[in-house]
């Protein structure tokens, strides 16, 4: 696809759309990206890739857009507002109609699975809009989806919402709807490879991962993953508004886009045919695999990540309990010290052991003391080397998981806990010195995993800012220290 014109992306800044973009630039397509705030995709998309200002509901902008594609994919929807199912049919009918103007061969959109009368208002619309796309005379590939799971993708958060929170469910009639769970890999690779697939006109192709299983038994499937044990118990007076509400409260989902969801949810959402496997030959994941691909491509991610990038530039209050980013907790602070990146590095580097952590050290020791009756690391392995690490050395109760001197540390905790746990050292220069950015990272397990966390966050919050203040005093060898400090 990478020689046969432009393709359009709309909804690159989405859950499904992101993901789609960074595979197409991978296959080196000549791609271009709609978004109503450009400024929004520029630095995350790819050194060739064109991004334009547009709605799918301007004609005018649609035709500028559209000139000289070949492909399109429509990747726009609503969730919410009053009448949500409208106006997704008018913009449809305008990027339809704009794409036939402009001579596109082929329109691809992702919709939902379901079928019947009293399909939900939520998949009637989604269905509603391929009909429409198809309408324009434009050949049209509708590729209809069950829940996606993927980490970040709002079905895959609603679970772990749901399964993290609550040992004791609760649970509606449509825990029990039959469904056919997908990887959000699987739906990437039938997007992208439904752009040289050979049609004869517009066609809708549902498509679903291996396993049909209810959502009660994808919940089960990921608390045994997590190594939760939680108890459903089924009734039948939970209506949708109901259930929404409860989303609302305990899951990151806002109750008004639960409701959506749910109503859709006490549709069967299966594949009845086999044309997916005829057309496109895949074989895609079961929900075991699905779920573990999710939970480790979110590991990746987050390891990935800048946390000195999301320090405030100017000191901020921080909210007890630190910050929440899926489904991890995080203690961020940072300290700018007068001396190079190097020398503050350096002093990270050493830390632990004989010379232990600067600030709190009965407190750590304590903490190993506590450990040992429960199988953790305890606290007497301390460290290879006195001043030097590489990954896989051990300190004290961490070992260590990634090292770029002089730039990150990053220390996995091996104590005994409720979850897991990370401590983590960014470094960059800054004028006339380097910013010093530590991070705690927690992903709690079950509730007494986020127990754990808010009980000892008075104590942690001073052990880690005392930790910082001490490595600043190492690095700066006794030199007067900055007061500026910054915890967001």
């Amino acid at each position: 696809m990478s020689d046969g014109g432009v393709v359009l992306l709309t909804g690159a800044g989405g859950y499904v759309g992101g993901r789609l973009r960074e595979r197409l630039e991978a296959d080196g397509v000549r791609l271009r990206c709609l978004a109503r705030r450009p400024e929004n995709l520029v630095g995350r998309v790819g050194k060739g890739t064109e991004v334009v200002r547009g709605d799918v509901r301007d004609s005018a902008a649609m035709d500028e857009a559209l000139r000289g594609v070949r492909v399109a994919y429509y990747l726009v929807h609503s969730m919410g507002g009053r009448d949500y199912a409208r106006a997704d049919r008018e913009a449809a009918a305008t990027f339809g109609a704009a794409a036939a103007r402009a001579g596109v061969e082929r329109i691809i959109y992702l919709g939902g699975l379901g079928e019947g009368p009293d399909l939900s208002e939520h998949l009637r619309s989604r269905q509603e809009v391929g009909h429409v796309l198809a309408e324009s005379g434009v050949t049209t590939i509708e590729l209809r989806a069950s829940i996606i799971i993927g980490s970040g993708g709002i079905s895959f958060e609603m679970i772990r919402g749901l399964v993290d929170r609550l040992p004791v469910m609760i649970t509606p009639n449509w825990v029990r709807t039959r469904t056919q769970p997908i990887a959000i890999e699987d739906v990437v690779e039938y997007l992208a490879r439904a752009a040289e697939v050979e049609v004869d006109g517009s066609v809708i192709v549902g498509i679903g991962g291996r396993d049909q299983m209810s959502y009660g038994e994808l919940m089960s499937e990921y608390a045994r993953q997590r190594g939760l044990r939680r108890l459903m118990i089924p009734v039948p007076v939970l209506t949708p508004h109901l259930s929404s509400l409860w989303l609302g409260l305990v899951t990151p989902v806002y109750a008004r886009v639960g409701r959506q969801l749910v109503e859709g949810l006490r549709n069967e959402t299966i594949v009845n045919d086999d044309l997916a496997d005829r057309m496109f030959g895949l074989h895609p994941r079961g929900a075991s695999e699905a779920i573990v691909r999710a939970l480790v491509n979110e590991d990746r991610d987050f390891a990935a990540t800048r946390w000195s990038d999301a320090l405030s530039s100017r000191p901020s209050a921080t909210t007890f309990g630190g910050r929440t980013v899926g489904s991890r907790r995080i203690d961020s602070r940072g300290i700018i010290v007068p001396v190079a990146p190097e020398s503050a590095f350096a002093a990270i580097e050493r830390m632990g052991g004989e010379r232990g952590y600067y600030y709190g050290d009965r407190l750590w020791r304590l903490r190993g003391l506590l450990d040992l009756p429960f199988g953790g690391a305890g606290w007497r392995r301390g460290r290879r080397d006195p001043d030097r690490l590489v990954v896989g050395d051990t300190v004290d109760s961490w070992r260590v998981e990634a090292i770029e001197r002089p730039r990150m540390l990053r220390l996995s905790a091996e104590m005994a806990l409720p979850g897991r746990a990370w401590l983590q050292y960014d470094v960059d220069p800054r004028e006339g010195g380097a910013m010093i950015s530590q991070t705690a990272i927690f992903d709690p397990v079950g509730v007494l995993g986020r127990l754990y966390w808010y009980s000892l966050w008075l104590i942690h919050g001073p052990v880690f800012r005392g930790m910082l203040r001490g490595i600043a005093r190492e690095a700066t060898a006794s030199q007067p220290l900055p007061t500026e400090e910054r915890a967001p």
